[in-house]
C-alpha cells in the first residue's frame, strides 16, 4: 500500500485503491500515520476525534473496524499494548520517504547527488501536510514537515550554488522567498545567486527587500548571514562558501580508537584480514578467547585499511561482555546517524526504521564499520549494511554461527600467541636480555600465551625491583593464586574478571560442565571427551553433554582437540577449579571420574 500525508490525505491500494471516505476515518487514518509504527492508545485517539464525548472509545471500535476493511491486510491495524499500532514499511508513507532523501543528501559530500536527492525528496509534496483535517493533534507533526521542508529547500539552492548554476537558483528563489518572505537563510541565498550570477545591483536591491521586510514585519534588523552577504557584495569580496569543509568533514567519521602501541605478531592474521577484506566485503567475525587480543587485532588492522574506506570508519563497542548491560543496537544506530550528518531529530525512534535509514545512508559508499565485543548475531544484525562497498568487522568470544550461516559472514578464529610472537611481546615491554630464553618460555606457557596476560606480566615485573621473570613464572606455578597474580584492580584487564563475562552468559547446564572441567588435570595427555564428562555431570544423555561442550566450544571457554577431545589452558583451567571449588562437590565427581576410568582401562 502507499500512503501520502504531504498534502491531501491519500491511501493507495495496488495502483487505484478504494478512496478513503469519511471525514472521522480519514482523521484516524492520519492520526495513526502520524504515530505510524507506534502504539496510540484508544483514550488519546477518541480524544483527538470527538474530545470529551464519553461514547468516543466506543465509536472508536467501529472505525477501526471499519478501517481494516479498506486495508490490504487487516493486521496492518493491530492491538498492541493497549494501543492500536499501524504497521507501515519505510516505503509505503511518503514522509517517510521524504525523511529518508533529506537524511541521505546531508549524508553526501557530492553537491550534484545531494541536489537530485533533495529534488526528488521536494516532489513528494503536493500541498499542506494532513491539509483539510483540522485536527490539533496533528499539528506538531505538521509543522515538523513543514519546517524540514524549508530546510530541504535551502540546503538545495545550496547545492545549486555549489553547482555554479546561479541563474537556476536566482529565477527559483525568486519565487519561493516570496512564499516565505520572513526565512532569512532564503534571502541570503538569493542575495548569494544573484550576486554570482553578475547581477549586484539586484542583490543589494534583494537585501533591501528584506530588511524592509524583518523591521515591518519582526520589527527586528537582518541577521549577521543576511548582513554578511551585503558587506561581501558591498566590497567586491567573493560569495560566501559557508562551513562546506566542516560539513564535509563531519560526514566521514573518523571514529576508530587508538591502538595498542606494543602490537607485535599476528602477520597470518592480519594477512588473512587483508584477504577477506579484499573478497566481495562480506562481514568479517574475528572470534577467539577472551584475552586473545581480537579488538587489537582489529584496530590494527583498520588503521592500516582506512585509505581503502575513504567516506570513514565507524566504530561502537557493543559491550556484550562486560561487567554492565550491553549497549543497545537501537542506540548505536544513532550513534552512527549523528555521525553520518544525521540530525537528533530526524532519527526514527523504531529500530527498524533506523536500521532502514542506516542503510539507505550508507548505500554504495566505502565505509568501514567495527563492531566490537558482539555476544548475538541479533545484535549486530541491523547494523549490517545492504551495500558491498563497506565492509564490516566483528570481534566476539562467540563464533555467530547465526551469522555465517545466514549472512554470508566469513570468520577469523584468533588462537593464543605462538611462542615467537610471545617472545616478542615480552621484549617489547621489558627489552631484549630482560630473561633467559627458557625462562621467558616458562613465564609465557603459565600466562597460556595469551596476549592479555603477559601484558599484565609484563606490567607487575615493570613496577617491581624485587620481582623478575623468574620470580613471577614461580608465582604463576600456584595455581590457586595464578589469577590473584594477574589482577590488576581493573574489570578490563584482571584475567578473572575477564573470564567471567563469558562464563555469566551461560546456560546453567553448560556453567556446570564449565565447572566440572576443571577436575580433569592440567597434563596435556589428559583430556575430556564426552563420556568422562557426562560421568562428571553424573550421568544422562551422552547427545546431551556433546551439545554442551559445543556451547563451551562455541564460548571458546574450552577448546576441542582431535580424536573429540577438549581442554582448557591453564588460566582457563584456574578459573574453572575457583568456580567448582565455590559450587561443586570436589569429592564426589573425583569418584565418579576415578570410577569411569577404572571402568574403561
Amino acid at each position: 500500500m502507499r500512503f501520502e500525508v504531504l498534502g491531501p490525505l491519500r491511501v493507495w491500494r495496488d495502483e487505484a485503491g478504494p478512496p478513503l471516505s469519511g471525514l472521522m476515518r480519514r482523521r484516524l487514518t492520519a492520526l495513526l500515520l502520524a504515530n505510524a509504527n507506534l502504539a496510540v492508545s484508544p483514550d488519546r485517539l477518541a480524544s483527538a476525534l470527538w474530545a470529551d464525548d464519553p461514547r468516543g472509545t466506543g465509536r472508536l471500535h467501529l472505525l477501526v473496524h471499519r478501517l481494516r476493511k479498506l486495508l490490504d491486510d487487516p493486521e496492518r491495524l493491530a492491538l498492541d499494548g493497549g494501543g492500536y499500532r499501524l504497521h507501515v514499511e519505510p516505503d509505503e508513507l511518503d514522509a517517510f520517504r521524504f525523511d529518508t532523501l533529506v537524511d541521505c543528501a546531508a549524508a553526501t559530500g557530492d553537491p550534484r547527488t545531494r541536489a537530485d536527492l533533495l529534488r526528488q525528496a521536494l516532489d513528494l509534496w503536493q500541498g499542506t501536510p494532513y491539509q483539510g483535517l483540522g485536527i490539533v493533534e496533528l499539528a506538531s507533526e505538521a509543522q515538523r514537515l513543514s519546517d524540514r521542508r524549508l530546510t530541504a529547500i535551502e540546503r538545495l539552492y545550496a547545492a545549486e550554488l555549489d553547482l555554479g548554476n546561479d541563474s537556476l537558483a536566482a529565477s527559483e528563489l525568486a519565487d519561493v522567498v516570496s512564499a516565505n518572505p520572513l526565512r532569512e537563510r532564503l534571502h541570503a541565498l538569493l542575495m548569494t545567486a544573484l550576486y554570482s550570477a553578475g547581477r549586484q545591483a539586484e542583490a543589494l536591491a534583494a537585501y533591501q527587500r528584506a530588511r524592509r521586510t524583518l523591521v515591518t514585519e519582526l520589527g527586528v534588523e537582518p541577521g549577521p548571514e543576511l548582513r554578511e552577504a551585503e558587506r561581501r557584495i558591498l566590497a567586491g569580496e567573493p560569495p560566501a562558501q559557508g562551513s562546506a569543509a566542516a560539513v564535509q568533514a563531519a560526514r566521514r567519521p573518523a571514529q576508530l580508537p587508538h591502538g595498542v602501541p606494543d602490537f607485535v605478531g599476528r602477520a597470518a592474521e592480519l594477512a588473512e584480514l587483508d584477504r577477506l577484506g579484499g573478497t566481495g566485503r562480506v562481514p568479517i567475525v574475528v572470534a577467539g578467547a577472551p584475552g586473545t587480543g581480537k579488538t587489537a587485532l582489529v584496530i590494527r588492522w583498520a588503521h592500516g585499511a582506512r585509505d581503502l574506506f575513504p567516506d570513514g570508519q565507524l566504530y561502537a563497542d557493543l559491550r556484550g561482555y562486560a561487567p554492565d548491560d550491553a549497549v543497545h543496537t537501537t542506540e548505536v544506530l544513532a550513534g552512527f546517524l549523528r555521525a553520518l550528518g544525521l540530525d537528533g531529530s530526524a532519527i526514527p525512534d523504531d529500530l527498524a526504521e533506523r536500521a532502514a535509514r542506516f542503510r539507505t545512508i550508507v548505500d554504495r559508499r566505502r565505509i568501514l564499520i567495527v563492531l566490537d565485543n558482539a555476544a548475538t548475531a541479533e545484535q549486530v544484525r541491523p547494523l549490517l549494511p545492504g551495500t558491498s562497498s563497506c565492509l564490516v568487522l566483528i570481534t566476539s568470544r562467540d563464533s555467530l554461527r547465526g551469522l555465517t550461516a545466514r549472512d554470508g559472514a566469513r570468520r577469523l578464529v584468533l588462537d593464543r600467541l605462538t611462542r615467537q610472537d610471545a617472545r616478542a611481546l615480552l621484549a617489547a615491554r621489558l627489552g631484549r636480555g630482560a630473561a633467559a630464553p627458557e625462562t621467558a618460555d616458562l613465564l609465557i606457557e603459565r600466562c597460556a600465551r595469551l596476549p592479555l596476560a603477559l601484558l599484565v606480566a609484563a606490567d607487575r615485573i615493570g613496577e617491581s625491583r624485587g620481582r623478575g621473570v623468574a620470580e613471577l613464572a614461580a608465582e604463576l606455578a600456584d595455581e590457586r593464586a595464578r589469577l590473584d597474580v594477574l589482577d590488576t584492580g581493573d574489570e578490563q584487564t584482571s584475567m578473572r574478571a575477564v573470564f567471567s563475562w563469558s562464563y555469566r552468559l551461560l546456560e546453567p547446564d553448560a556453567a556446570r560442565l564449565f565447572r566440572l572441567c576443571s577436575f580433569i588435570c592440567e597434563h596435556s595427555e589428559h583430556l575430556l571427551d564426552p563420556y568422562s564428562a557426562t560421568t562428571l555431570l553424573g550421568g544422562g544423555d551422552v547427545r546431551t553433554t556433546r551439545r554442551l561442550l559445543d556451547v563451551l566450544v562455541r564460548a571458546h571457554l574450552v577448546t576441542e582437540e582431535p580424536g573429540n577431545r577438549y581442554a582448557l589452558h591453564e588460566l582457563m583451567h584456574s578459573y574453572a577449579a575457583e568456580l567448582a571449588e565455590r559450587h561443586e562437590d570436589a569429592a564426589a565427581a573425583r569418584s565418579r571420574l576415578l570410577g569411569y576410568y577404572l571402568h574403561t582401562a
